[in-house]
C-alpha cells in the first residue's frame, strides 16, 4: 500500500472513517477546528453538547448498546479537564473509548498559556493509557494506538496531540482495522476449562454470576445452557441485571447494593462459583441486608477476558482467560460429553423458586407501603411493569436510582446502563442519551434523583436538538438522600448540607427547553404517563414526587463509624450522649 501525502487533519479523519466511526460527541473548540472542519465532507456528525462532561457519559453508554468505540472531544484545557469525571467512570466501566485531545501548541508549552495544562498527566491515572502525538507525520499511527488499547484493553485511552500538529503535510497510508488491531478472542487454555467442567460437576450446589462480559460478548443464551445442564441459579454481577433474563426460572436477581437476597441466600451456600464475564468487585461483592453471603471456601472458577482481574478481589480455584461467550461455547461442550442426558434437581429448581417468591413478596410489601405523597419503590415497581421488553434503562448514583436495583427485570434486547462502581452522580442522562444514539429505535429511561438531575438537566436541549426521545424518570425527594441516610443512622438526624429545598417543579424548565414534563404525585398515573412517553417519540421529563423519608440503608455501612467528640464544645454531638 503506498503512502500518499495528506494534512494531519486528513489522516485522523480518515482514520476514524476506517474505523467506522460516524460521529463524535464533545464541545467546538478552536483547537480541532481544522478536523472538524473535514466532518461534513466526510460523513461524521458532529454531536455538540451543553457541558463536555456529557460527551464522555454518552459514548460510553454508546459503545455498550453497539460494541463500537465511542470518539468524544474537546477544546484543550477546561474543555478536556471537564471530562475528567466521565472519562474516569468509563474507564472503570472498561468500556472502551478514544478521547481527542488537543492540546496546547509546541511553540508556547511550558509558558502557562491561554488554555495550557498539562492533560496527559492528569489523565494518566483514568486512563488504560495516554498516547500523545510526537510529530505530525504519526497523527494517524498514534490514532490507531489509540483504538488498539481501548479495544484490546478495554477502557479509556487518551489521544494528545498539540494543537499545531493538525496542520502542514505528512505522507501515510490509511490502515483498516483488521490491520493493526485484533478483534476475536479465543476461549483459554484448554487444560483450565477441562479444570473447571471437573469442579462443576462434582459440585453440589453450584452458582453462577454472569456480568457485563456475558452481555458485551453475546454470550447470554449459552450461559443459559450452561445452568440448566447444572440447575444452577444465576445471579447477575452488580448493576449488571440485564446478564440474564429474569423471567427464567434459574435467575434469581441481582448481587450487590439493594441487590436481590435470593442471589445472595444461593450464593452463601455456594461450594463451586462460575463467575462469567465479571471482575466480581469489591464493592459488589460487599455484606448487605447483614447478609455476608460471599463464601470464602467456594471454589471459584473465573473467566476474564483481562488477565488483571483474575483473582484481583478473591482468590479462585481456577482463572480462565478469555472471552466470555467463546470459553461458555468451550464449558457447554464439555458439559454436554459429562452430562448427555438433560437432568434437572427438581427439588433444588423448588428452592430457587421459593427464594424468588419470597424476595419478590418481600419488594411487592415494601413498595405498597404508603408514602406521602408516593413511595419511591412504588414508583420503581410501576416503571419496571410497564417497561417494554427492549427497553434500555440508564441508572444514576443515589438512594433512589440505586433502589431500582431491586426492581429493575430484563427479560428480553433491554439493556442496563448503570454508573457502575465510579458511581458519580449526573451520569444517567447523559448515559441515556449516548444508548438512545445507538440504539435510536429503542425505548430509552433514565432513573434519577433531583440531586443528580440538577447535574444533567441542561442536556434536555441536547436532547431536543439532536431529537433523541429520552424518558427521564426524576425522583423528587428534596434530598441528598443518600447522604441523609447517612445522618440518620450516624449522626442522630442532624441534617447539613443534605437538603435540596426549592420546591419549584422541574417541568416548566424541561418544558422551556422544548421537551415534554409531567408532574407525578399518585403512583395509578404512571402507566399512562410512561405509555404517552413512548409513543410521542419526543424527550419528555416525569417528575415523580416521592417521600423523601422513606430511604434504603446506607451504601457503605463498613466505611462510616459513629461518631466520637472529645473536645468539650462537641460533647452532645458524641453517640454515647444521645
Amino acid at each position: 500500500m503506498v503512502k500518499v501525502k495528506m494534512t494531519p487533519s486528513e489522516a485522523i479523519v480518515e482514520t476514524l472513517l476506517a474505523e467506522g466511526v460516524d460521529h463524535v460527541t464533545g464541545i467546538v473548540g478552536s483547537a480541532f477546528m481544522d478536523m472538524l472542519d473535514l466532518f461534513p465532507t466526510a460523513g461524521i456528525k458532529f454531536i455538540p453538547v451543553r457541558h463536555e462532561q456529557t460527551a464522555a457519559h454518552m459514548e460510553d453508554a454508546y459503545t455498550r448498546v453497539t460494541g463500537r468505540c465511542g470518539v468524544c472531544v474537546g477544546q484543550n484545557g477546561p474543555g478536556i479537564t471537564n471530562m475528567v469525571t466521565s472519562v474516569a467512570a468509563a474507564n472503570m466501566a472498561h468500556t472502551p473509548l478514544v478521547v481527542i485531545s488537543p492540546s496546547a501548541g509546541t511553540p508556547t508549552i511550558g509558558w502557562d498559556g491561554f488554555q495550557e495544562c498539562d492533560q496527559v498527566s492528569v489523565f494518566k491515572a483514568i486512563t488504560k493509557a495516554t498516547v500523545r502525538v510526537p510529530h505530525p507525520q504519526r497523527a494517524a499511527d498514534c490514532l490507531r494506538t489509540a483504538f488498539r488499547i481501548a479495544y484490546a484493553e478495554r477502557g479509556a485511552v487518551l489521544y494528545d496531540i498539540p494543537r499545531d500538529y493538525f496542520y502542514g503535510e505528512c505522507e501515510d497510508r490509511i490502515l483498516q482495522p483488521h490491520q493493526y488491531r485484533v478483534d476475536k478472542r479465543g476461549y483459554g487454555d484448554p487444560g483450565s476449562l477441562d479444570n473447571a467442567v471437573e469442579i462443576l460437576v462434582g459440585a453440589k450446589c453450584p452458582v453462577i454470576i454472569s456480568g457485563r462480559g456475558v452481555v458485551d460478548s453475546g454470550a447470554v443464551t449459552v450461559v443459559t445452557k450452561i445452568a440448566e445442564k447444572l440447575t444452577a441459579p444465576v445471579a447477575t454481577s452488580y448493576l449488571h441485571n440485564d446478564a440474564f433474563p429474569a423471567d427464567h426460572d434459574l435467575w434469581v436477581g441481582p448481587i450487590g447494593y439493594m441487590g436481590s437476597k435470593a442471589a445472595m441466600y444461593s450464593l452463601a451456600e455456594a461450594d463451586v462459583i462460575l463467575a462469567i464475564g465479571t471482575r466480581l468487585s469489591v464493592f459488589g461483592t460487599l455484606p448487605q441486608y447483614d447478609i455476608n453471603y460471599f463464601p470464602e471456601e467456594a471454589k471459584i472458577i473465573q473467566i476474564d477476558i483481562n488477565p488483571r482481574h483474575i483473582a484481583r478481589t478473591h482468590p479462585i480455584e481456577v482463572g480462565i482467560i478469555g472471552d466470555a461467550k467463546a470459553a461458555s461455547v468451550e464449558i457447554l461442550k464439555r458439559l454436554e460429553a459429562k452430562i448427555p442426558d438433560k437432568v434437572v434437581d427438581q427439588e433444588r429448581l423448588a428452592k430457587i423458586k421459593a427464594r424468588r417468591k419470597n424476595w419478590e413478596d418481600e419488594i411487592l410489601r415494601e413498595a405498597m407501603v404508603d408514602g406521602n405523597p408516593m413511595n419511591p419503590r412504588r414508583a420503581l415497581l410501576e416503571i419496571a411493569k410497564v417497561l417494554p421488553k427492549n427497553a434500555i434503562v440508564a441508572t444514576d448514583i443515589g438512594n433512589v436510582a440505586s433502589i431500582a436495583n431491586s426492581y429493575l427485570k430484563f427479560t428480553g434486547d433491554g439493556m442496563h446502563i448503570a454508573a457502575l462502581t465510579f458511581g458519580n452522580t449526573g451520569f444517567a442522562y447523559p448515559a441515556a442519551l449516548g444508548a438512545q444514539l445507538g440504539k435510536p429505535d429503542a425505548p430509552v429511561f433514565a432513573i434519577v434523583g433531583d440531586g443528580a438531575w440538577g447535574m444533567s438537566l441542561h442536556e434536555v436541549s441536547t436532547a431536543v436538538e439532536h431529537n433523541l426521545p429520552v424518558i427521564a424518570c426524576v425522583f423528587r425527594n428534596m434530598a441528598w438522600a443518600a447522604e441523609k441516610k447517612n445522618q440518620v443512622d450516624f449522626y442522630n438526624c442532624r441534617f447539613y448540607g443534605v437538603d435540596i429545598p426549592n420546591p419549584v417543579s422541574f417541568i416548566p424548565v424541561a418544558k422551556a427547553m422544548g421537551a415534554e414534563g409531567i408532574r407525578i404525585e399518585n403512583p395509578n398515573d404512571i402507566w399512562c404517563a410512561i405509555e404517552d412517553a413512548i409513543i410521542s417519540r419526543k424527550p419528555t421529563v416525569l417528575e415523580f414526587v416521592v417521600d423523601g423519608s422513606q430511604l434504603a440503608p446506607p451504601f457503605r455501612k463498613d466505611a462510616l463509624k459513629l461518631p466520637v467528640r472529645l473536645l468539650e464544645k462537641y460533647k452532645s454531638l458524641d453517640y454515647r450522649n444521645w
